[in-house]
């Protein structure tokens, strides 16, 4: 690496023809087992590569809890699944302390790991855990580690936690609080399938169940995809943009939208760009491309902004949402910079 994170030598094609090789079995092997959500499997895979936690929010029976558990099987990697109630504990988490007796007849404290020491921990309904609860992954989602007791101890490498959320049960949740919901690189809504799909599983799946991985993805294969994504190369335009795009998400930005003035109380936080560049890093790469372009930076921009943005009073009354607010941003800030006319645009130049 050179005097900063940007590679020193550009990606060959044979290097990102082999990574994208294995993204593209794994988002095979997703869309197969979990029917009708390409779109979807290609933002969680982007969210791994950028090795990014994910929130899930979608009504019950939509798939969450699936999509996760095949990511699993796919990635070979450690798995660990916590339901989340309301007496959930911190130490049902990240473990605890027991007394036991040594072979000389004393007696000394021994950690017992929780579930969280592990590769992939799927938090089902997050939100249904005590506020106390859901503080205790803070530590292990921003420095991959837990602390007890004044000693600290790592997490396994890769580290995720993938979330769900049930929006429309109010009763008995506890809303993730921003520092929180800042944690996560994406919150990606789960919608209903239509209605050919929905005969499609009915048709194929007794009793619901989906197929299991025809093929799995090796540690080693894992590590040489990410190697690959650490050399995508971030254009200084694309940075710049990615930070004007957060900067305005302020109302006291000079390129705030009138939206952003009237209806948001609390903008994007330093972390939300620095989300979207390895974001939009690893969409380049699932394009087969070894640099960033603006259009990669705007896929990935209302997944990474939506959770982000805190809406005020106004916005409830006139019924808008984070997503609005983050499509007239991207419909405003012209990409260079340059405020030229309506009439003109810039446009992306393919060499194929």
């Amino acid at each position: 690496m050179g005097t900063s994170d940007q590679p020193d030598t550009v990606l060959q094609p044979d290097e990102i023809r082999s990574a994208v090789g294995l993204t593209d079995r794994v988002l095979e092997q997703l869309d197969r087992i979990l029917l009708g959500r390409p779109a979807l499997h290609r933002m969680v895979v982007a969210g791994i590569l950028s090795r990014g936690h994910i929130l899930l929010e979608g009504v019950p029976g939509v798939g969450k809890t699936a999509l996760v558990k095949a990511l699993g099987q796919l990635m070979n990697l450690g798995f660990n699944r916590v339901q989340f109630t309301p007496d959930l504990m911190p130490g049902d988490i990240l473990g605890t302390h027991i007394l036991q007796e040594r072979g000389d007849g004393g007696r000394e404290m021994t950690f017992q790991p929780g579930p969280v020491f592990t590769n992939i921990l799927l938090a089902d309904e997050i939100n249904r855990a005590s506020p106390k609860t859901q503080s205790a992954l803070l530590e292990a989602m921003q420095e991959r580690s837990v602390t007890l007791l004044g000693t600290t101890r790592m997490l396994p490498e890769p580290f995720f936690v993938l979330a769900s959320q049930n929006p429309i049960e109010l009763e008995g949740t506890y809303p993730l609080p921003e520092a929180q919901l800042d944690r996560f690189l994406f919150k990606l809504v789960v919608t209903d399938v239509p209605v050919d799909v929905l005969d499609n599983i009915i048709s194929t799946r007794r009793r619901g169940e989906p197929p299991t991985p025809t093929w799995t993805m090796t540690a080693e294969e894992l590590n040489r995809v990410f190697a690959v994504m650490d050399r995508v190369f971030l254009p200084k335009p694309v940075s710049r943009y990615i930070s004007r795009l957060v900067a305005a998400t302020h109302g006291t930005s000079a390129e705030a939208t009138d939206d952003v003035r009237a209806y948001v109380a609390y903008g994007a936080s330093p972390r939300a760009a620095i989300a979207m560049a390895e974001a939009a890093r690893a969409h380049a790469l699932l394009a087969a491309r070894p640099a960033v372009g603006f259009g990669d930076v705007k896929v990935v921009a209302p997944a990474v902004l939506n959770h982000r943005i805190v809406l005020n009073y106004k916005a409830r009354f006139d019924r808008v949402d984070a997503f609005r607010v983050v499509d007239g941003l991207l419909a405003e800030i012209d990409e260079a910079g340059l405020n030229l006319p309506k009439e003109f645009e810039i446009a992306e130049v393919s060499d194929a």
